[in-house]
């Protein structure tokens, strides 16, 4: 028999309790619902003791375990990914007691057990010393520390005889196992309690470099011949430790060289690499690089519209470097057209596209035959059929029936396993068609890998970016609809960026369906991006606290509400006093004051949409009464100054309501639309209802739904987040929910600081200064104007920057001269948050004589714009850029003497 006792300090409150999983049948099998309660021992500690009645023999390996904390309500909280292991096979003693550290996930030194700091920033040196045996020894001391600069290992040192008795020069050595560092030692024979602390050795000098910060650790378990002790200590205890690195974010198409083809490629990533470590850079970031290809024009260029979330964008394929010697003659053309393409200042997306296919079809035809033999392409087949055969069938029904809409291709309108692999054969005449997807689609992983392994091998990571959502008509959505809410659009609510909200298009999310199998789509997606990149920013993570849900016959994102979100009873409205009409709430509020309040003189160019009523009021003629079958009117009309005016107005008039009806709930349930302050229905309500209804609305929005959407993303973020090694970092910008912050914190995902977007209210600005250390700070971001742009834009607002924030007197410059924007991107340096990420048009901008003349031109993206058209270029090559001595010496001065070179702390 085996007796075990597990030990945990953990504070609870009363209505809490701990539970107990593991690998084996007694602990659930690891499955939460079959956990283990724990007792509770006292206020510091819970405890356990679980007696197999059984031979090491009859038992796995090594039974694996973990620990649950279950809130009052009910909740579960699993402790972060911490490998507590116990090797039963190589253990002897029948008693084994476990002391154990809860691990919580927003620990801030969990962050550099990921990835990018294990494998690129941080390696932890190689283990001085080989595992010791278990038997002889009565104690097991375990603890992290990946905080460790280059060549410094983890020792023990303590106050007893086998613990060197605080000589430096005589420590207990300990070996890393996994995120480990681990050391046996017999206390047989010491006097308890026994004091000890954790030191930092250089294994290249032979030096002592520091004992850990704080208190000596107290040991009160005796040790006994027929007993072993194992201590998870957690984290070595570096109070002050801090790491900062900085990162320069660019769209791939953005890059420019003068190998690259009127966009940018995967191969511009070296270019781009070699800056950044001259500079002195540790991550670059990218925006997503998917396939967006729905209609082959430049409505593709939108980047966040993926038609697969695995497959890559031909546009970002260096043609040149797949060509062989043989296939000279297909690409002796290309300089020509390279000067071409190169010489515009932004991207001609359809002729490039255009060009590159010509010569992709011309290159697979020459090498097919030797490429389909390639054990490579063999290999990288059997890694990626589950999405690779049905995307290029995807493509190739896309381009035979001229349209992504899956559901105008006859019998493929529905996705058939069986049936696109038989389509897909390689026996069918058309298999040309699929099989080139297959061709560019290897080439694209190969340079990409090829690229980021390169970043890897100088020290820098790579940031991806996961789009919230995907294209309604995606491969993802054709493959399993079931996993979409196809008669919804998300987007987000308005804001100061986009007035009348922002509408993606993108179905939103059958989370309820995809909890069922485990989020396996989103296992599948973390896996891909894991192929290529250390970190990725998860674009609009409120999505997964609850998403801006807006109806099918809406366009405009103001016509959306909360999904998931508790409705307001009818009842309610009486409670608070207020006169409920249905028809003055719901339905659009249309007098003759509202129509001169919204055209003016004009507002009888209106009225053909109009019914009026019999109390003089008007109601939308049923042609008219959506903005969906408006937008169809008006998009066979000649487009002019008097219809998209009519338009505008037509649409402002359907949303003119005050509250939208929960569907089936017979008039008696109702989500508030946004905004309604600014809606000409509220403002000609009486002063009472007014304020009574406002008090409503301030409580639906900011105080009703908080305890839902907290569980909502306890349910879904920990499953995901636990799927990949990769560090996380969370867009949760706009509309923040209170609980957003809280629940990141514990998760450990860092968030995102914008100077001109504070999330404390009341604020004109946030100071980086005032970052937390989990978090990526940044003064633009793709969707902004830069710097310079912005300094422009506003004139009241920068010179209350220029007076409060920056703490000059007088009258702000009218222009962001280069002093402006330097001052501005050293105070970013010098923020304590992790990561300092600039757009590259941003720290080009502290330079008067390389940074662009008209900063108007740096813009990536335009929000408000529904169908903008992402074509912005660097004005100057990357190999001009990296000769630009100048600027990369100032630049590396500033990062370096801000300690965010990524050494220093």
């Amino acid at each position: 028999m085996i007796k075990i006792h597990f030990y945990i300090r953990f504070h609870t409150q009363f209505g809490e309790s701990l539970q107990l999983s593991g690998n084996i049948p007694q602990l659930g099998n690891l499955d939460d619902g079959a956990a283990v309660t724990m007792n509770y021992l006292n206020e510091e500690y819970w405890s356990y003791v679980l007696e197999l009645n059984t031979s090491p023999a009859g038992l796995p390996g090594d039974i694996r375990y973990k620990y649950l904390f279950k809130d009052k309500i009910g909740r579960v909280t699993e402790e972060w990914n911490d490998d507590k292991v116990i090797p039963v096979q190589k253990i002897t003693a029948g008693e084994i007691h476990l002391q154990d550290t809860w691990n919580f996930a927003g620990q801030y030194e969990n962050a550099f057990l990921t990835s990018p700091f294990r494998e690129v920033l941080l390696p932890p040196a190689p283990s001085p010393v080989k595992p010791a045996p278990y038997q002889g020894n009565t104690h097991v001391f375990k603890v992290k520390a990946p905080l460790l600069q280059k060549d410094e290992v983890i020792y023990l040192l303590g106050g007893t005889a086998e613990l060197g008795e605080w000589d430096t020069a005589h420590p207990v050595w300990m070996s890393r196992e996994n995120n480990w560092w681990t050391t046996k030692v017999n206390l047989s024979g010491a006097v308890f309690p026994v004091a000890y602390k954790y030191a930092v050795y250089h294994i290249k000098t032979k030096a002592f470099i520091r004992y850990e910060d704080g208190d000596n650790r107290l040991l009160h378990d005796n040790g006994g011949k027929k007993k072993l002790t194992i201590l998870h200590d957690g984290f070595v205890h570096f109070m002050h430790a801090a790491w900062r690195g900085a990162g320069v974010n660019i769209p791939v198409f953005s890059l420019r060289s003068k190998k690259s083809l009127g966009t940018g490629e995967f191969t511009d990533i070296k270019l781009l690499v070699d800056w950044a470590k001259k500079t002195g850079m540790r991550m670059i970031q990218l925006l997503p690089v998917n396939d967006t290809t729905a209609t082959h024009t430049w409505k593709d260029s939108y980047p966040y519209n993926a038609i697969s979330a695995f497959a890559l964008h031909p546009l970002y394929l260096n043609v040149e470097i797949i060509a062989r010697e043989e296939d000279a003659q297909i690409i002796r053309l290309l300089g020509k057209k390279r000067k071409q393409l190169n010489d515009l200042a932004e991207i001609d997306y359809e002729e490039v596209m255009r060009y590159k296919w010509e010569i992709i079809k011309q290159l697979y035809h020459a090498q097919k035959k030797a490429f389909f033999g390639q054990e490579a392409y063999r290999q990288f087949m059997e890694d990626n059929h589950h999405w690779l055969i049905p995307y290029a069938a995807y493509s190739y029904l896309r381009d035979t029936y001229k349209t992504s809409k899956y559901t105008e291709w006859s019998q493929y309108s529905n996705y058939d396993k069986k049936t696109v692999e038989k389509l897909s054969g390689a026996a069918q005449k058309h298999f040309d068609g699929i099989g080139i997807y297959y061709f560019i689609q290897f080439h694209l992983h190969t340079q990409l890998k090829d690229a980021t392994g390169y970043a890897h091998a100088n020290g820098i990571i790579v940031k991806g970016d996961l789009p919230i959502g995907v294209n309604r008509y995606s491969c993802d959505a054709w493959m399993e609809p079931e996993l979409f809410h196809m008669d919804m659009q998300a987007g987000a609510p308005p804001d100061d960026f986009a007035v009348k909200g922002q509408n993606w298009g993108f179905p939103t999310y059958n989370w309820e369906r995809m909890q069922q199998n485990g989020y396996e789509w989103w296992h599948r997606r973390f896996k891909q991006m894991s192929n290529y990149f250390d970190a990725f920013r998860v674009d609009h993570v409120l999505g997964f606290f609850r998403i801006w849900s807006i109806p099918a016959h809406a366009v405009e994102g103001v016509m959306g509400r909360f999904v998931p979100a508790i409705p307001v009873d009818v009842a309610t409205f009486s409670e608070r006093g207020i006169a409920f009409d249905y028809s003055r709430f719901c339905e659009p509020y249309i007098t003759d004051a509202v129509l001169y309040e919204l055209l003016g003189e004009n507002r009888n160019l209106v009225k053909d949409f109009l019914e009026l009523r019999q109390d003089g009021s008007y109601a939308l003629k049923p042609s008219f009464s959506t903005q969906r079958k408006a937008a169809a009117y008006f998009s066979s009309l000649e487009i002019n100054e008097e219809n998209i005016l009519l338009q505008s107005a037509l649409y402002d008039l359907i949303s003119n309501v005050i509250l939208f009806e929960e569907e089936g709930s017979q008039q008696q349930q109702f989500h508030f639309r946004i905004d309604i302050e600014n809606t000409i229905s509220f403002r000609h309500l009486d002063g009472y209802t007014q304020h009574q209804l406002k008090v409503l609305y301030v409580d639906y929005f900011f105080h009703r739904q908080e305890e839902l959407w907290a569980t909502q993303a306890m349910y879904k973020l920990p499953a995901l987040k636990k799927s990949t090694n990769m560090l996380v970092c969370g867009e949760d910008l706009g509309m923040v929910p209170r609980c957003v912050p809280e629940i990141m914190r514990q998760l450990g995902i860092l968030s995102l600081e914008i100077q001109r977007m504070p999330k404390q209210a009341g604020a004109a600005f946030f100071n980086p200064a005032n970052a937390p250390r989990l978090s990526v700070v940044t003064p633009s971001t793709h969707d902004m104007s830069t710097i310079r742009a912005w300094w422009e834009e506003n004139r009241e607002e920068t010179q209350h920057f220029f007076n409060n924030e920056m703490q000059h007197p007088g009258l702000a410059p009218y222009y962001c001269e280069p002093w402006i924007n330097k001052a501005i991107v050293i105070q970013h340096l010098y923020s304590p948050a992790m990561w300092s990420v600039f757009l590259l048009q941003d720290l080009m901008g502290i330079d008067g004589k390389i940074r662009r003349e008209d900063p108007a031109q740096e813009r990536i993206n335009v929000p408000a714009i529904p169908r903008y058209y992402w074509r912005y270029r660097m004005h100057i090559t990357l190999e001009q850029l990296l000769k630009e001595n100048d600027f990369n010496n100032e630049l590396i001065s500033y990062i370096h003497s801000s300690g965010r070179a990524g050494a220093g702390f």
